[in-house]
């Protein structure tokens, strides 16, 4: 039989093979970061590419941690290290054990002023975002007709919500004229009264992503009136369309199951929708059944006569209450008026008109006593100055006019002096 090996055999001794390689072990590189990622335990994994190739890179927390700046997408930097294979996966990679910057990619540059300048318009705030429907009916799709992104999509709308209606809208998602393409298929697609709209793309490189990057997509994401979920590259990836998106996705695949919901879940929860309505009526009608059990057997339903049998004696007591007090009022007023019968006025009505007489002279007489009009009659007179009556002489003058009147008729005097 021929001799067979393992892979894993196969990784070691292509590894042996690196690591002994002289040409290899300490390597000067430069180029552009992309795809970084720091771990929790300070190392840094990314890609270091140039415009037509690419090597994956990673660097330790122990060298990591002597780096004077943070590394991020874009930057350009200089750095040393060994190439080696990774031998779960057989791919090959640059162990980096020093770096610097080399200046900022200008691509990242243009990024990071766009999306500066887009967020302090308020494209990317979220009150302008719109709502993305539970239960689409019509999704469209907005990128390239082959490749896995369409069939990622697809695949997984289909498994999970096959009901609902897609449309593509075929466009190139790289190269100098994607980003008007792109453009015009979201302002056709924006004619279609779709309930949301997906646009993007499968991963690539800062360059291959970089329509989606372009402002006029941008505002165009902002301006359409269709709900917008923007699937553009890896979950690392960031792109201007998707701050101005209404929803980011971080895959093809993601944006899908954003889209729609498991058809699974949601028989499911209609399942159980219907458990905890059955067992709600159930609760109802059990219940209902035993309010109506307790009215059957209620006392007034079992024996209606006996209620009004009680109410007919206290009519009857309401009754005698009402007779006694009725004869109790009459007793009394005809006791009062036999009483007013009887009294002397009513008795001796001469003798009471002559008390009052007697009574009555006796007050006039005082009155006549009282009357100043008398007093004038025997010679007294009263004197007023402006109205008023004096009483003392300092309230007059010389030359002062009064009044005096006197029992009969009124006389005015001017006040003189006495010699």
């Amino acid at each position: 039989m021929e001799r067979y090996i393992t892979v894993s055999t196969l990784n070691r001794y292509l590894k042996h093979k690196f690591d002994t390689d002289p040409n290899i072990q300490i390597l000067n590189l430069k180029g552009e970061i992309s795809n970084f990622k720091g771990h929790t335990r300070g190392h840094l994994y990314f890609t270091l590419k140039d415009e037509t190739s690419r090597i994956n890179a990673v660097m330790f927390q122990t060298n990591a941690s002597k780096l004077n700046f943070v590394p991020a997408d874009g930057m350009k930097v200089l750095v040393t290290g060994r190439v080696s294979i990774y031998e779960p996966n057989g791919g090959y990679q640059i162990y980096i054990t020093n770096m610097q910057e080399d200046g900022v990619g200008n691509l990242y540059l243009k990024f990071e002023e766009l999306k500066k300048k887009l967020k302090e318009e308020g494209l990317f705030n979220q009150e302008h975002k719109k709502s993305i429907p539970k239960f689409p009916e019509k999704i469209g799709i907005i990128t390239a007709p082959t490749g896995a992104a369409i069939r990622d999509i697809l695949s997984t709308i289909k498994r999970r919500f096959p009901t609902v209606e897609t449309i593509l809208f075929p466009s190139l998602v790289q190269g100098e004229s994607a980003s008007q393409n792109i453009v015009e298929q979201i302002k056709k697609a924006d004619t279609y009264n779709l309930d949301l709209l997906i646009v993007g793309r499968g991963g690539g490189s800062i360059e291959d992503l970089w329509s989606f990057n372009e402002e006029i997509v941008a505002r165009a994401i902002y301006n359409a009136n269709t709900p917008i979920i923007s699937a553009v590259g890896h979950e690392i990836d960031f792109t201007i369309s998707d701050f101005v998106a209404d929803l980011r996705a971080p895959t093809p695949t993601g944006a899908a199951e954003m889209a729609v919901p498991n058809m699974k879940d949601v028989k499911n929860f209609i399942n159980q929708l219907n458990l905890r309505l059955n067992k709600d009526m159930s609760n109802i009608l059990n219940i209902n059944i035993k309010k109506l059990e307790n009215y059957k057997s209620n006392y007034v339903l079992t024996n209606p006569l006996a209620t009004f049998e009680i109410r007919e004696q206290k009519l009857d007591n309401l009754i005698n209450k009402l007779n006694t007090n009725i004869k109790y009022i009459l007793d009394k007023n005809t006791r009062l008026f036999n009483n007013i019968k009887q009294s002397h006025v009513l008795n001796n009505p001469d003798t009471f008109i002559t008390q009052y007489n007697n009574t009555y002279e006796l007050l006039l007489n005082k009155l006549t006593l009282l009357n100043p009009l008398n007093i004038l009659s025997k010679g007294y007179s009263i004197v007023k100055k402006d109205g008023k009556v004096v009483k003392l002489k300092k309230d007059i003058k010389i030359n002062d006019t009064i009044n005096i009147k006197l029992y009969k008729g009124e006389i005015e005097a001017i006040v003189k002096e006495i010699k």
